[in-house]
């Protein structure tokens, strides 16, 4: 299954950096509550190896996948703990090779046409934007749908709760990330909380 059957049910996956994997299952528990079935946790921390690992062994309703994807090791990696797809900020030829070799699903980045010819040439119709505020956001979106009507994305960076509805209403966007759903100093119940918020902005599919 690629990725963009994986994540097709999915509209906001959360960007978690998980820095103690002790709370990595009260996370994904807490987002699960608020109704999001679906995380992303990067390898920013020392921790996310470990972290993705508990998530997939104790949260089985979660589907978990990992962010900040560089490599083809990074790649084994993740796979091995138990995730489910993997997402990149940008894309190499290893990457892709590597993806392809393991029938792993992946998401790699684009952030022009050019990128996303390419990667649109790969095989990949679903694409991560990033960082998606500073390249352009919605407007970048509706300026590439008419020329790449094919593609869908994924955007991430800088978006926040008060943009959900501008992005999800983007007939080219799959589903859109963001950190701001977690801050490192948030309590479960405040975790399921602004899930709650985010997914009452998403726009009713016609």
């Amino acid at each position: 299954m690629d990725a963009s059957t994986l994540l097709a049910a999915q509209r906001i996956v959360p960007v978690v950096v998980i820095e103690d994997a002790a709370t990595a299952v009260p996370t994904a528990q807490a987002l699960l509550a608020g109704g999001l079935s679906a995380i992303e946790v990067t390898l920013r921390s020392a921790a996310a190896i470990a972290a993705i690992r508990a998530i997939a062994q104790d949260v089985p309703d979660m589907l978990v996948g990992a962010g900040s994807v560089r490599g083809a090791q990074a790649l084994t990696q993740v796979r091995d703990a138990g995730a489910r797809f993997a997402v990149s900020p940008g894309h190499s030829a290893a990457l892709l090779e590597a993806a392809a070799a393991q029938s792993f699903p992946l998401v790699p980045g684009s952030a022009t046409p050019s990128e996303a010819m390419t990667l649109m040439d790969a095989g990949y119709t679903l694409q991560k934007l990033f960082p998606a505020e500073i390249v352009g956001g919605t407007a970048w979106l509706r300026a590439i749908a008419g020329p790449l009507p094919a593609l869908r994305f994924f955007p991430t960076g800088g978006i926040r709760l008060p943009q959900v509805a501008d992005y999800l209403a983007q007939p080219n966007v799959a589903c859109i990330g963001g950190t701001w759903l977690t801050p490192s100093d948030s309590t479960p119940a405040e975790i399921t909380q602004r899930a709650k918020d985010a997914l009452a902005q998403v726009p009713n599919r016609n």
